[in-house]
């Protein structure tokens, strides 16, 4: 490959990482599925090994080449930014689809539910217990997110450090708390339509907030490092515009199948 520097562009080294998080990823699925019939966590432990290993030599190596090489130009840059966008529209969709098959559901019951929603036999979440506790975790984590965003911006590095902290405090705590609703939840995802359609949208957003928090506590790490300025910031930006993403879409959950389902 040409050493040349005469573009904006960034020409890629080859790489180990995707090959690797591959593998990590298949072996990780067969390591659920034998969980979940086998109830042996021997394959899902490797998995999850490769994974993380491969995110952390993956992601160490991206900040090398944005931080210290300066590969990361205003093109580039340009390229994550809209590539970001793509990815959080078509996060939209797919969670669009959990909420057009709760609607379908919901709206017009069949008789074998009991032509009620919740179905006959369910007890649904009271929405203002810890649902409602939920949304205010949640809405506070998108003020801190911000709070750390100007931090940044201004060039206040102890601001920026306490808005990050704060905010994976909050994001650990609404999954601490989402864990033990799923605990104590008086029916499973077996339980018709209902149970399906709730574990699988407030399980995938749950799922979303345990990245989006991994995200923000690599920032973390990256911003007490000094590897971000008040003009090259990008990957604090993207896990803010992600954050965000994960913050409305809990509205639309909490008032949709908390409130209004309940």
């Amino acid at each position: 490959m040409s050493t040349h520097s005469n573009h904006p562009y960034h020409l890629v080294d080859q790489s180990p990482w995707p090959l690797t998080g591959a593998i990590g990823a298949m072996v990780t699925l067969s390591g659920l599925i034998q969980w979940f019939h086998q109830y042996s966590t021997n394959l899902l432990f490797l998995g999850f090994t490769l994974t993380t290993l491969t995110m952390i030599q993956w992601w160490r190596d991206i900040t090398r080449e944005g931080t210290y090489q300066g590969l990361h130009t205003y093109i580039v840059t340009l390229g994550l930014r809209w590539g970001m966008i793509l990815f959080i529209v078509s996060e939209v969709f797919f969670f669009i689809s959990f909420f057009w098959a709760y609607f379908h559901s919901s709206l017009s019951p069949t008789v074998e539910l009991g032509a009620v929603w919740p179905p006959a036999g369910i007890s649904p979440f009271n929405p203002l217990q810890i649902p409602l506790l939920n949304t205010a975790i949640l809405l506070a984590s998108g003020v801190t997110v911000t709070w750390a965003h100007h931090g940044i911006m201004e060039g206040n590095h102890s601001q920026g450090l306490q808005g990050l902290f704060f905010t994976v405090l909050l994001g650990i705590y609404f999954t601490i708390l989402q864990a033990y609703e799923y605990v104590e939840a008086p029916f499973t995802i077996a339980d018709a339509v209902y149970g399906s359609t709730f574990f699988m949208a407030t399980g995938f957003h749950g799922l979303h907030v345990i990245i989006g928090t991994t995200f923000l506590l690599v920032c973390l790490l990256r911003h007490y490092f000094e590897h971000f300025s008040p003009a090259h910031h990008f990957g604090f930006e993207a896990a803010a515009w992600y954050w965000h993403f994960v913050d409305v879409v809990w509205l639309f959950l909490y008032v949709s199948i908390y409130w209004w389902g309940s």
